[in-house]
């Protein structure tokens, strides 16, 4: 005769390992399992039959449907279990709480993740004019610093003429940006080739369509761009690339202040006048206090099939800012040039950037070097504040 407390036993053992499984389910939006995030309620079995209950973030949560699917599966997957049923609620007002203020790691709200203490890597990536492709470069060396294995973040700070949804294909069959996630006054940014994205393009009225326009004055940007640094939740990031409005007004004034250690690649054309007016907007960063790291040059000589090379733009620009930037100062390198390149421009229309399209492009292999150069450089930690405890 089998020993009732035998079978108690294996039931709860089988239920252990349900929980277990269903808990290393991550949630496609937050990036973390949903035993970290609270959000399993209970695993009971019943011979081969597993209930399974999990409580998602919000009411009409966009992931609703994957994070069961998920679930579901990952519950089947135990050994023992042939049937799975899953009762999906949504987390109280407390709840969420308890978990806005797990996901922000204990900082208040309303305040940045990325001050001076924080291990993040900040770059915002600036041009003096519009036109050279600093949007298309920053998209390419987002999703090339992702898919050599670091966390990324973008923010599209070009609030008036944003690109980098449509950049990183964050568009849905009526050409619109997602519109991001919001738990409480959380903002959960949508991904896209490895990226954590965010853009005011994602919140214009759906009636506007692609071609809404943004027609806000200095206290509206800067707000706005608070709002990405301190609401939005990229999670721990490796590198925060900010996308920033071309030239010195006030988008760029106001990242100098709510990101002094940010560090600044300036992008130009080998135009001389466009590097010309590139120069101001790496002093204006200094002046500021952010550092400027490096020079990109875009669309340079183009490599035609009988060998030669057409200077569209001209020659030197890059080296030229690098040059005027580096005199008197730190010096400022120029770290590559990415030469003109119809896969480059492809890319950007279909919104899979060249470094996952075609990455024997010319231009891809220039932007994939430029950004392990980043990765490879060393930061500057004076002035932080860093975690370390004696014991």
């Amino acid at each position: 005769m089998t020993d009732p407390s035998a079978l108690d036993s294996s039931a709860s053992g089988l239920a252990g390992r349900v929980d277990a499984a269903v808990g290393a389910v991550v949630d496609p939006e937050l990036r973390r399992p949903l035993a970290e995030l609270d959000m399993v309620r209970g695993v009971a079995v019943d011979g081969d039959l597993a209930r399974v209950g999990i409580a998602l973030t919000i009411v009409g949560c966009p992931a609703a449907d994957r994070i069961e699917r998920d679930v579901r599966a990952a519950a089947a997957s135990v050994p023992g279990i042939g049937r799975v049923e899953v009762e999906v609620g949504v987390m109280s007002t407390a709840e969420r709480a308890a978990l806005t203020d797990k996901l922000r790691g204990g900082r208040a709200a309303r305040t940045s993740a990325f001050g001076p203490d924080s291990l993040t890597r900040v770059i915002a990536v600036t041009s003096g004019k519009g036109g050279v492709g600093k949007s298309t470069l920053t998209a390419g060396l987002a999703v090339a610093l992702a898919a050599d294995g670091l966390s990324v973040g973008l923010i599209d700070a070009d609030v008036h003429g944003f690109s980098i949804p449509g950049l990183l294909g964050l568009v849905g069959d009526d050409g619109l940006p997602p519109q991001p996630t919001r738990i409480d006054d959380l903002i959960v940014p949508p991904v896209a080739h490895g990226v954590k994205a965010i853009s005011i393009g994602m919140f214009l009225p759906r009636g506007e369509g692609v071609s809404g326009a943004v027609a806000w004055r200095g206290p509206m940007l800067h707000r706005t761009v608070q709002q990405f640094v301190t609401d939005v939740f990229f999670g721990d990031l490796d590198v925060l690339l900010i996308d920033m409005p071309p030239g010195t007004g006030d988008v760029a004034i106001s990242v100098g202040q709510l990101l002094p250690h940010a560090e600044v690649l300036v992008v130009t054309t080998p135009q001389a006048a466009a590097a010309d007016v590139a120069v101001r907007s790496g002093t204006v960063a200094r002046q500021t206090g952010q550092r400027v790291i490096g020079v990109i040059e875009n669309m340079a000589g183009l490599a035609l099939p009988d060998g030669t090379t057409l200077d569209l733009f001209g020659s030197g620009g890059g080296a030229a800012v690098a040059a005027a930037l580096s005199a008197g100062g730190d010096e400022v390198p120029l770290l590559g040039s990415v030469p003109l390149s119809p896969g480059l421009r492809a890319g950007g229309d279909t919104g899979v950037p060249v470094v996952v399209a075609d990455p024997t492009d010319p231009a891809a292999a220039a932007i994939v070097q430029i950004a392990r150069t980043l990765a490879r450089r060393p930061r500057g930690l004076s002035g932080r504040s860093l975690p370390v405890a004696v014991r």
